[in-house]
């Protein structure tokens, strides 16, 4: 019962709100003073700044400040005061929380990324999202990969590229351990590209594998690593699909690997 009378609590509040704000644009139109107008827009504002404040909590796990995202909601509120008109909807709040929402969607396309995908990633994530609510909520269960990107009509590779895109919105410290007993971090695992000499080694156990790959196969590793060219864009430069080349590169790494398996072991042995 207790909750049954909160829930009431919250929905008299949230009408008594959406009330007064309907009355003071009543009294903003009815003003002819400018600055008499701005103070009563901004008191609307504040009436609805819990509405801002909520709808950012929404996108608070996803790796921006949340104190940004706050102020980024204040922003879409301000706007959505600034543009809506009376009467000419179903009210305030209808109109103000896609504004909100949209503001603060933009500034996840803009500013929220520390690595940015490319556009097609970041697009092809949001509409995975869509299509698997949808999904779930026509068969009653939560649809699986392969579904999503059917639904989408892509590749599941591509659908699984698109989620680990996610992660450009964070990033791990370079001081973060790396090993459960704390004795090394992150940035003691890092490659220093700058320095050949420790290189000299790795490549030279390398260059026999490589001369065993075909010109075709070479060919790929040199677009895929040294150019770096996508899967799609390998896919488009040799004439495949995407699927094809994840194929190869999986195939071509795989023998890379054996073969400097059996070397290491050649080596250890004589």
């Amino acid at each position: 019962m207790g909750r049954e009378w909160s829930v009431l609590g919250r929905l008299g509040e949230s009408a008594a709100r959406e009330e007064r704000t309907e009355e003071l644009f009543a009294h903003a139109e009815s003003l002819t003073d400018i600055a008499e107008q701005q103070t009563c827009l901004d008191e609307i504002v504040l009436l609805n700044a819990g509405v801002a404040e909520a709808l950012a909590g929404r996108y608070s796990q996803r790796g921006a400040d949340p104190e940004d995202l706050v102020q980024v909601a204040y922003l879409g509120l301000v706007k959505a005061v600034q543009g809506y008109r009376r009467g000419e909807g179903p009210g305030f709040l209808a109109y103000a929380v896609p504004t909100i929402s949209g503001e603060i969607k933009r500034y996840f396309r803009d500013h929220g990324w520390i690595v940015r995908p490319p556009r097609r990633l970041q697009e092809l994530r949001s509409a995975a999202v869509t299509t698997a609510a949808d999904l779930e909520q026509m068969w009653g269960r939560p649809p699986t990969k392969s579904e999503i990107a059917e639904g989408l009509g892509v590749a599941e590779s591509e659908l699984v590229e698109a989620e680990q895109s996610r992660v450009g919105f964070t990033a791990l410290s370079l001081d973060a351990p790396v090993r459960d007993d704390g004795s090394a971090v992150l940035g003691d695992l890092l490659v220093d590209e700058n320095n050949a000499f420790e290189h000299v080694d790795d490549a030279e156990m390398l260059r026999p594998a490589l001369q065993m790959l075909t010109p075709r196969e070479r060919h790929i590793l040199l677009l895929r690593f040294v150019r770096g060219l996508t899967q799609e864009q390998i896919g488009r430069e040799i004439g495949v699909s995407q699927m094809q080349v994840s194929r190869l590169l999986t195939k071509i790494l795989d023998g890379l690997r054996e073969q400097l398996e059996v070397t290491g072991q050649t080596a250890s042995m004589g």
